[in-house]
């Protein structure tokens, strides 16, 4: 069967291999197997995505993402969504934004809504939808695990990466932050934790232009860069690759409770140990003294980065293969895609 997917991105981030965000990685992975698989994928997203399939491009992102911006971008998604279920047979559409409920569509094909952040930062209702055929999921066990009791979910999909063919990790001199800029992810706290240790961190990732994440940026990280702690804007996959391959290791001092943890699977199919806060999924993917060490603080953390060169990078690589592949991600939407197009899952 032959499916026309309409994939719907969060309307405020592009999706582009080198944006920070787990949402805007997985859509891409999704757009591309699709066609690979000889789908018709269709994805609505901002200006300057990157997609392998067929872009509609809703409205670009405001210099500044205050709230007017914020509805502003959610009312063009909407009328995007109208125009294209007007005018294509879709056999079902995916959402993968915070705020899909604010853009669901009244009626139509099957809808697919993949929850890829903490469930309260989502709407209790969104969470409950009353749209017929419309099916909510998350992206590991740990996240499931905090579904409301009435919330009727399918089973989890884990979030999959690309493992590289070889582990070329040099045992790095400096540390390593990736992700997004902003208070949540605390960037400030893995700077503490690397000058604690006396190794230089090189931090990687997309500042959006939220007036706090420009805040923080400005009053909590960029004052403390020099020769030691380099920042790095929106690193392409192969520039976070090479950093991963030189890292001693990877810094994920999340304050907020990890659905996923993309970048940790990238280190970790890279052979690059994790250094991370207990944050739900985290669990899920670091083996203390294995995969690398669970800690609860900067000072903990800074303690643990010369453990990281005892750890077996081949080790990590192999947990990340039989965990969590890019092919077992891609093949298990797909059959899901199959699944509710057919009326299978009712």
């Amino acid at each position: 069967m032959r499916l026309t997917v309409l994939s719907v991105a969060y309307p405020l981030a592009p999706v582009a291999r080198s944006v920070s965000g787990g949402a805007e990685q997985v859509l891409l992975q999704l757009d591309r197997a699709l066609q690979q698989a000889g789908h018709r994928s269709l994805v609505i997203a901002c200006p300057g995505s990157q997609i392998s399939g067929e872009l509609i491009e809703s409205r670009p992102v405001a210099a500044v993402i205050d709230e007017g911006a914020q509805n502003e971008a959610r009312r063009a998604h909407a009328d995007f969504i109208r125009q294209v279920l007007a005018g294509e047979t879709v056999d079902l559409v995916h959402m993968h934004g915070v705020d899909y409920h604010c853009y669901l569509p009244d009626a139509g094909p099957a809808v697919l809504v993949t929850l890829h952040l903490p469930l309260n930062c989502y709407p209790a209702e969104a969470l409950v939808p009353t749209r017929p055929r419309t099916w909510l999921h998350c992206v590991s066990q740990a996240q499931h695990a905090t579904r409301p009791q009435d919330a009727r979910f399918l089973p989890p999909i884990d979030n999959g990466v690309e493992i590289p063919a070889a582990i070329r990790r040099k045992h790095g001199a400096y540390c390593l932050f990736l992700g997004r800029i902003c208070p949540e992810k605390g960037v400030h706290l893995a700077i503490a934790a690397a000058k604690l240790a006396g190794l230089p961190i090189v931090i990687a990732g997309t500042i959006f232009p939220y007036p706090e994440h420009l805040d923080y940026f400005s009053k909590q990280v960029e004052p403390q860069l020099d020769e030691n702690c380099r920042f790095i804007s929106s690193a392409s996959p192969e520039t976070r690759l090479e950093l991963l391959e030189n890292a001693r290791c990877l810094l994920v001092p999340s304050l907020i409770e990890e659905t996923s943890s993309l970048v940790s699977r990238e280190a970790l199919a890279a052979g690059t140990p994790v250094l991370a806060f207990r944050r739900a999924a985290l669990a899920e993917l670091i083996e203390n003294g294995r995969t690398g060490f669970l800690v609860d603080s900067a000072e903990e953390m800074a303690n643990a980065i010369d453990w990281c060169q005892a750890i077996d990078g081949h080790v990590c690589q192999e947990f990340a293969r039989r965990n969590f592949p890019l092919e077992k991600m891609t093949g298990e939407y797909l059959r899901l895609y199959e699944q509710i197009a057919s009326s299978e899952i009712s």
